[in-house]
């Protein structure tokens, strides 16, 4: 019994295969490794970020060079972390989590779920 439809496409059979191999969960759990701990960073940065904003204004409020202050600093590393973490991800995915998921589409494909 073949898990092709008659549009070339996987069957809900080969997914549902593909979703109990051992690549899959692989593949899921190293995805968990990166995504839950940059979260929980980011989140921490930003939680940081929002409360000296609200707590310690003196300090937010200190003048770094001419009117640019803690605060604004502060403002503008949360987009340059946005970035860093959309390019490490980006650099994950490629070395760690892509290989894996190609291998499963391939097999997919062929009919091997």
């Amino acid at each position: 019994m073949t898990t092709e439809t008659t549009r070339g496409a996987p069957d809900q059979a080969a997914y549902t295969a593909v979703q109990g191999s051992a690549d899959f969960a692989l593949l899921r759990r190293t995805l968990r490794g990166f995504i839950f701990p940059m979260t929980a960073a980011f989140f921490a940065w930003y939680a940081l970020y929002v409360v000296l904003s609200a707590y310690a204004r003196n300090f937010m409020g200190t003048k770094v060079v001419g009117n640019i202050n803690v605060a604004l600093i502060f403002g503008l590393l949360q987009f340059v972390t946005t970035f860093l973490i959309a390019w490490l991800y980006a650099r994950f995915a490629s070395r760690k989590l892509d290989p894996v998921a190609d291998s499963i589409r391939e097999r997919m494909e062929r009919g091997e779920a």
